[in-house]
């Protein structure tokens, strides 16, 4: 029996390790909660190699990577920090995530099955009057996060998704330190079925201005009340 001939390249193990590490990496940032508190959050570089089985020059060359992609900064003598955006950066991030989600409610109305829009009534199905979001704050917390994502996802465009991923760590942290505030939480579920209902009725125009003037109202917030958000 004759061996098959296979047009492969060697592995390279390094390259292939320091791709894997700065994926999986980026993808734990992107789920730390890193404005619930004041302090530095710190990445340990002897740590991150033991956990993840592998030698610490991949581990290096992802770090470089994601410094680079301004996820974290080196700070000599003292390691690797993740990087916090400031109050004015924060406004514009979600400034830009307002126009890259309203873009994405508008191509849902278009495309979406009409399935898919009915089930992001699921996020908040838990949720009403006898069981209010204020009560219930960070599993409504999830489900708000878990919603705009879902947003993102349903219309369908990677360029989209991919422009919201870079954002996505900073934009969601605020949310979470908003959602608890009274004057927030009260608007915030009215706000999210107003826009699942224009998605439903396939009002490509309500739904891109309802979305918008949501995650712009948090934009408006987060610029007013930044400071103490953070106190």
């Amino acid at each position: 029996m004759a061996e098959a001939e296979l047009s492969i390249a060697r592995l390279v193990p390094e390259t292939s390790y320091k791709v894997r590490a700065y994926e999986t990496l980026k993808d734990a940032i992107l789920k730390m909660d890193i404005y619930t508190t004041p302090e530095p959050v710190m990445l340990d570089e002897r740590a991150l190699s033991e956990r993840l089985g592998v030698s610490r020059t991949p581990i290096r060359e992802a770090i470089a990577m994601l410094e680079q992609d301004g996820f974290v900064k080196i700070v000599p003598r003292r390691g690797i920090m993740v990087v916090r955006k400031t109050k004015t950066e924060i406004v514009d991030m979600i400034r830009a995530w307002a126009a890259l989600e309203s873009m994405a409610a508008r191509l849902i109305a278009a495309v979406a099955r009409k399935r898919d829009i009915v089930a992001l009534r699921d996020f908040f199905k838990d949720f009403g009057d006898d069981r209010r979001p204020q009560d219930h704050i960070e599993e409504y917390s999830r489900a708000n996060i878990a919603f705009h994502q879902a947003l993102i996802s349903l219309s369908e465009s990677p360029t989209l998704v991919k422009m919201t991923n870079d954002i996505l760590l900073h934009v969601r942290g605020y949310r979470q330190l908003t959602i608890g505030r009274a004057d927030r939480i009260a608007a915030s579920l009215p706000e999210h079925l107003a826009i699942i209902e224009a998605l439903e009725q396939r009002d490509a125009e309500a739904a891109e201005r309802r979305s918008r003037d949501h995650t712009l109202a948090l934009a408006t917030y987060v610029d007013t009340h930044g400071q103490e958000l953070m106190a």
